[in-house]
């Protein structure tokens, strides 16, 4: 069983950055697919970002360019570089790692980005 710990998350003004990282207990080598995942009050939760084994990336529209999402092998971690952050980006941010056979989740780290 692998476990997710989130941090990083916090109040930023518009145009502010934040650095979310989600840390595997184990080695994340095996994990085919790693992702962040928002949640605004009284919303459903929404893919943001999403990193696949074999490197390609993809955002949901209203992040390109400005959020990056990262992977390291070596500290079993996955980070999500935000940037110019928008009122619009506030929710519970939730990290993902899949295999074909399993699918973990983070408990979330609330971000908070005031105008």
């Amino acid at each position: 069983q692998v476990q997710l710990v989130e941090s990083g998350g916090g109040l930023v003004q518009a145009g502010g950055s934040l650095r979310l990282s989600c840390a595997a207990s184990g080695s994340i080598a095996g994990f085919n697919v790693m992702g962040y995942y928002r949640q605004a009050p009284g919303k459903e939760r929404d893919l943001v970002a999403v990193r696949f084994s074999g490197g390609v990336t993809k955002y949901a529209d209203s992040v390109k360019g400005r959020f990056t999402i990262v992977r390291d092998d070596v500290d079993n971690t996955i980070y999500l570089q935000m940037n110019n952050l928008k009122p619009e980006d506030t929710g519970v941010y939730y990290c993902n790692f899949r295999t074909m056979s399993s699918d973990y989740w983070g408990r979330g780290t609330q971000v908070t980005v005031s105008s």
